[in-house]
């Protein structure tokens, strides 16, 4: 990554240019990928984002089964190894875990219509990552929702609103027509045109001559 300072200082973004940031907060990758983004955000503060749910697992209230707990597992050493990205484990003994993420990508939405969405992404991934809090659990995601200064009941009204499922259902179109088909992706909208810049995680020297490449 050392030479992705010297990129992103030479980044330019066309004005109409909008960076779509396809996350699911409850992807490993993503969480992986939180450092990245904070690294071109910082030196290049005029790009504009949107953040876009990538729905990475459906509802469900039944606990993870042993082969996907594995995987999941397994896939936070992975990031960790990758990326450096600290991860506590103990999540593992002290939550149930479930294979439901839409819950966490409605509130992101949900926060996303008061402007507090990334104020949320983060809450969520420091919750499920570092604090060993369940976001598949609604009662984790409305306390989130209060520490972010939203009105708890008011969201956990929100969630149970089958409008919040229409927005979910908008990001999930949104990123079926980008192409974005990993967690976590980048792509660009300029007024209707769509363009996928890049698909799954990749360092910040990548992700800034991707941009500078795509806009």
């Amino acid at each position: 990554m050392g030479k992705a300072p010297g990129l992103l200082a030479g980044l330019y973004a066309a004005p109409m240019a909008q960076l779509l940031y396809v996350v699911d907060p409850m992807c490993s990758w993503c969480w992986g990928f939180r450092g990245v983004i904070e690294q071109v955000r910082a030196v290049h503060t005029g790009l504009q984002w949107e953040l876009v749910m990538g729905g990475l697992a459906r509802d469900s209230d039944e606990p993870m089964d042993e082969a996907t707990r594995s995987h999941v597992q397994q896939a936070w050493h992975d990031v960790a190894d990758r990326t450096g990205a600290a991860f506590n484990h103990e999540f593992w003994t002290k939550c149930q875990p479930r294979r439901s993420t839409y819950p966490a990508c409605r509130a992101v939405i949900i926060a996303r219509e008061k402007g507090r969405a990334e104020e949320m992404l983060a809450a969520i991934q420091r919750a499920y990552y570092q604090e060993a809090r369940n976001p598949s659990d609604i009662e984790t995601l409305i306390a989130l929702a209060g520490d972010i200064g939203l009105d708890r009941e008011d969201f956990g009204a929100a969630m149970d609103d089958p409008a919040t499922q229409v927005l979910l259902e908008g990001d999930f179109s949104l990123r079926r027509t980008l192409g974005a088909n990993s967690f976590p992706s980048i792509g660009v909208r300029e007024g209707d045109q769509l363009r996928l810049l890049t698909s799954g995680w990749c360092d910040a020297e990548s992700l800034a001559t991707a941009i500078e490449a795509g806009c």
